[in-house]
C-alpha cells in the first residue's frame, strides 16, 4: 500500500487527537479507519493513509489516516492507538518512517577519515542511522544508534542538521536527519545483527563509494563544517 489520498468521514472521536471514521477508496477494502491529528478535525476532510494495522478485537486491517500535511511517524502513532478501549494493536506498517544518524569523522595530526557502514544485505556504503523511538529526540536516537551499531560515543556538532527524503520502490516514505559527529577513535565494533561491514576513509574517497546524490550533498557540507573547526 502507498501513502493514498482519500477522502474520510469521522464517525466520532474516540480519544486525545483520536477519531473513528470512514474513507472512500476504490483500493482499500474496509472503509473502517481511524484519524489521527493534532488539531480539531471537521466531519469531512481530506486525508492521507499514513499507516495500516492489525488489531487484536477487530475484524481486517485498519487503514490509520491524518490530514494532508500532517505527517506522524511509528513511536506517535503507536501512543495514539494505545488508547484504544476493548482493543490492542497487534502489528502496523507505517508508510512514514524517520531515522537519524550522523556523518562521524576521526581527526588525526595526519588527516580526516568519515566512517562509511554498509548494512545487512545492503548493496551501498553510507552513514550509521536508525529509526527514531519512543520518547526520544533527533539526537538521542543517533547518538543511540552510532552507539548500537558501531561501539562509538562521539560528540555532535551543533548548528550541522542535513536532511534526506526518498521513496523506495515508490512506497514508503522515509525521512533521515543526519547530524555531524567527532569520534575519538577509530576503534569500531559493528552489531553484526545490523551492520555487515565498516571502513575509514578519506572524503574523496567517500565520494567515489557512496552512490546516492543525498549523501553526496552531505558529505559536502559535512567538508566544509569540518574545515571550519579550529581544532
Amino acid at each position: 500500500m502507498i501513502a493514498e489520498r482519500v477522502q474520510a468521514t469521522l464517525f466520532g472521536k474516540i480519544g486525545e487527537h483520536l477519531y473513528s471514521a470512514f474513507i472512500n477508496s476504490p483500493k482499500i477494502n474496509n472503509k473502517n479507519a481511524y484519524a489521527i491529528s493534532h488539531n480539531e478535525l471537521p466531519e469531512v476532510f481530506d486525508a492521507v493513509v499514513i499507516a495500516v494495522a492489525e488489531f487484536d478485537g477487530l475484524d481486517g486491517e485498519r487503514a490509520i489516516v491524518a490530514p494532508h500535511g500532517e505527517i506522524f511517524y511509528e513511536p506517535e502513532i503507536r501512543n495514539m492507538l494505545a488508547r484504544l478501549r476493548n482493543v490492542k494493536l497487534i502489528n502496523i506498517s507505517c508508510l512514514y518512517e524517520k531515522s537519524c544518524g550522523a556523518v562521524i569523522f576521526y581527526k588525526t595530526r595526519q588527516d580526516t577519515k568519515i566512517l562509511l557502514v554498509k548494512n545487512n544485505n545492503g548493496r551501498y556504503w553510507s552513514f550509521p542511522k536508525g529509526h527514531i523511538e519512543d520518547g526520544e529526540n533527533e539526537h538521542q536516537t543517533a547518538i543511540r544508534e552510532i552507539k548500537e551499531e558501531t561501539g562509538l560515543d562521539v560528540t555532535i556538532f551543533n548548528g550541522f542538521r542535513e536532511v534526506s527524503e526518498y521513496c523506495p520502490f515508490g512506497k514508503i516514505r522515509k525521512r533521515v536527519v543526519f547530524f555531524l559527529a567527532r569520534a575519538f577513535t577509530d576503534n569500531v565494533k559493528i552489531q553484526e545483527e545490523e551492520i555487515d561491514s565498516y571502513i575509514w576513509v578519506d572524503l574523496q574517497q567517500a565520494r567515489k563509494m557512496c552512490s546516492y546524490d543525498n549523501d553526496l550533498r552531505i558529505i559536502d557540507k559535512a567538508e566544509t563544517a569540518i574545515h571550519l573547526m579550529r581544532t
